[in-house]
């Protein structure tokens, strides 16, 4: 699939690590100081990770289950902007429902990789050309560097195109 202009701009600006960085510390201050990255993201998906250390650990001595959330929502959101981008029209975008299980400790990197890119971007389409609202299901898993799975979570996400305001 090929993105428009604008999504292909925003994709190469994400993906650019200093900027990223700048984007987490404005915008969403709890994700840049547990160390969320990306790591690499297409129209087919998205990697993200969240390293192990004193920012992002709990009491027991593994990653906090909020710092893998945010990490696992990034893998997911930023298919959502790079979609809403595309799009063309601006759209509206909300979790309206999240599972999540938890399965060995996390006591490294973890890396969350999500693959529902072409759900995304399908059903964004869907979304500006209706007019109406439309839900997408991604799930998103979490391993270690040896492979091991840590946790898996799903997001829902509801998208919409944006009204425009009425002329007085």
């Amino acid at each position: 699939m090929t993105l428009s202009p604008r999504a292909e701009t925003m994709r190469r600006r994400i993906s650019n690590p200093l900027a990223f960085w700048f984007w987490l510390l404005v915008k969403l201050p709890a994700a840049w100081w547990c160390g969320v990255r990306l790591r690499e993201i297409s129209t087919g998906h998205c990697v993200t990770s969240v390293p192990y250390g004193w920012r992002s650990q709990n009491p027991f001595r593994s990653t906090y289950f909020a710092a893998l959330a945010m990490a696992a929502e990034m893998s997911t959101g930023a298919l959502v902007l790079l979609a809403a981008e595309d799009a063309g029209v601006p759209m509206s975008t909300l979790i309206i429902d999240m599972k999540a299980s938890y399965g060995k400790k996390a006591a490294g990197r973890a890396t969350f990789r999500c693959d529902g890119g072409e759900a995304v971007f399908r059903a964004l389409a869907e979304a500006k050309a209706s007019g109406e609202a439309r839900t997408v299901a991604l799930e998103t898993v979490g391993r270690l560097d040896d492979g091991t799975e840590v946790a898996r979570f799903s997001f829902t996400w509801s998208a919409r195109m944006r009204s425009t305001p009425a002329s007085g």
